[in-house]
């Protein structure tokens, strides 16, 4: 039983959204009644033309029963279009009761190869479609089915007993389609899911792909998951389409067969022709709803897959709980006791540190490539959680801060400085629908950008789109330090801040990181480079996750070129014995 829980806890999440808005489906279901009943119209005009109207040769008669059926019909399809509009509004709520919640997970932090949250709004879009299509009206069609089969045998047994055999072998053939398709669709849509993930990396590397001369191999590599996906997708649609012909290769025969027993038993005077006629459309009324599923089947069973995988995303995810909102803390970071370990192998990445940044000290955190430093600034952005130990910004843990709160307090910037579609100026102001314009040009001032922004033809108001914009690497950063220095956060994280830097945008650095200082705010600085440790009062070396020196920044500099100069020193006198 523990180990279904979670997937019930998922089916009891999606369930109670579905019952949110049951009023619709209950509506929705209303409706089917009546358009069912109505759908009675045509063959009982069909009796009453056949046995009266061409009977008593009666024009009177034959004109009030079209005007009937005339309304009947307008009234039907009022209903008909009114439930169609009924589910589509219940898919649509569907689908804004699960948007914001599947987006946001999609920017947490998730577990190597869990593909879960990305595909999530793939899967609420396919659940949302069926609600939207004529499936689900078929769907309320169907139990209608046997009303009309019940109408037939009240014309003669044998014709109700030859529209219930055609309706259990079409039955039947439904169920045969699910179990065929099932394993080939959940198939076709990895496929087409791998397919897509590698379309949409090799977009983002597209530059590297055209200067590296790999656009071949790599056009090569995504046509073959292309192809893989399409011959998967084909397969299911060739089983798929074999039994929808057959099913509606049947229903035809099947009203065929029914009138050639209905004129049998017209021969012999035991029902009349009005009863044959109608028998026939009644059974053509009876096996729609079954050949409209056969026909969307692939798109319900798309929604099938799609609600699993939304039980299961949601048993994973952990919705966020209202937190207390604490005051602004001061700029006095402690890491005690961290480590962390990679999600892939287990093996640790950090290995218990423990340090201190105080107001109005700036801490240079250096260490080669690969000896933790990104996995370091991560954890004390609150963006990942340490196996062993705490961080606490102001003395409090960083989990004590909701996540929004705790983004206005710290400033980061990243290795890659990605810009979000928008303006400049929304980017500063980390995408707020209402931008301070003071505090965005004040931001831009303090990164030294300013003036390279209202260089621009449209100045900060210059649309980015994709991450594509007219600045250069460099420029980029510094837009970027400028939305970490927004807000007056009381801790700046930079990953490698000066990667893309000249000397201008070094010295710009420099100057923010002294104005933070002077300020009483706090500063990590991750880097490899020395011109970005000059305005450091802390070094701390690591090495394999692990802090080898901590001190004074003049002191832990001369103790490493001491020791590399006895190394030197030593490597010197093995090569002369």
């Amino acid at each position: 039983m523990a180990a279904q829980e979670p997937t019930s806890k998922g089916r009891r999440e999606l369930a109670a959204i579905r019952a949110r808005n049951s009023h619709f489906l209950i509506l929705a279901f209303i409706f089917s009644v009546f358009v069912n009943i109505l759908m009675l119209t045509g063959p009982l005009f069909m009796l009453q033309v056949y046995d009266r109207v061409l009977g008593s040769r009666s024009e009177e008669t034959l004109v009030a029963l079209v005007v009937l059926v005339a309304a009947l019909y307008a009234l039907m399809g009022v209903l008909d279009y009114a439930r169609g509009r009924i589910l589509a509004r219940y898919g649509a709520r569907f689908q804004s009761a699960l948007d914001e919640r599947v987006f946001k997970s999609g920017l947490e932090p998730r577990k190597a190869g869990d593909q879960t949250a990305l595909s999530a709004a793939r899967d609420v879009e396919a659940v949302q479609a069926v609600y939207a299509s004529p499936a689900l009206t078929a769907v309320m069609d169907v139990p209608f089915t046997p009303l009309f089969l019940a109408a037939i045998f009240i014309f003669h047994p044998m014709l109700g007993w030859v529209a219930t055999a055609g309706g259990l072998i079409l039955i039947t053939i439904t169920f045969l389609n699910q179990f065929t398709t099932r394993r080939r669709t959940k198939e076709a849509q990895i496929a087409a899911e791998r397919a897509n993930q590698f379309r949409e990396h090799a977009l983002q590397a597209s530059d590297v792909i055209r200067s590296q001369g790999m656009v071949d191999p790599v056009t090569t590599r995504w046509l073959n998951h292309r192809v893989t996906a399409l011959k998967d997708s084909i397969s299911t649609a060739d089983v798929t389409g074999t039994f929808s012909s057959v099913s509606k290769s049947l229903r035809l025969f099947l009203q065929s067969a029914i009138l050639a027993v209905g004129a049998y038993y017209v021969l012999r005077g035991e029902i009349t022709a009005g009863a044959m006629i109608a028998a026939s459309i009644l059974l053509g009324r009876a096996l729609a709803p079954v050949e409209q599923l056969l026909a969307r089947w692939p798109q319900i069973e798309r929604a099938r897959i799609g609600w699993a995988s939304l039980m299961e995303f949601l048993s994973n995810d952990v919705e966020e709980t209202p937190q207390t909102r604490l005051p602004q803390p001061t700029a006095h970071v402690s890491v005690n006791g961290v480590s962390v370990v990679s999600p892939l192998d287990r093996e640790p990445i950090l290995r218990s540190l423990s340090f201190e940044v105080k107001p109005g000290e700036a801490l240079g955190v250096i260490g080669k490539s690969g000896s933790g430093k990104t996995t370091l600034a991560k954890v004390m952005l609150g963006l990942a959680k340490p196996a062993a130990g705490e961080v606490r910004l102001g003395g409090a843990l960083l989990s004590q801060f909701a996540p929004d709160d705790l983004g206005l307090h710290i400033g980061y910037l990243p290795q890659d400085p990605m810009l979000v579609d928008g303006s400049i100026a929304e980017n500063i102001a980390r995408m707020a629908l209402q931008p301070d314009s003071e505090a965005v040009v004040a931001a831009a001032q303090k990164a030294k950008a300013h003036e390279l922004i209202t260089g621009l033809a449209k100045g900060y108001d210059t649309p980015v789109n994709g991450n594509r914009v007219p600045l250069s690497g460099g420029q980029k950063q510094r837009v970027a330090l400028a939305r970490a220095l927004y807000g007056d956060p009381v801790l700046l994280v930079l990953d490698e801040p000066n990667s893309a830097l000249d000397m201008d945008g070094s010295e710009a650095l420099n100057s923010a990181v002294r104005t933070l200082k002077a300020e009483g705010k706090a500063v990590v600085i991750m880097t490899h480079r020395p011109m970005a440790i000059s305005e450091c009062d802390t070094l701390l070396v690591l090495d394999k996750g692990r802090i080898t020196a901590l001190g004074p920044r003049d002191e832990v500099l001369r103790s490493m070129v001491k020791n590399a100069g006895d190394v030197q020193q030593v490597v010197a006198k093995k090569g002369t014995s």
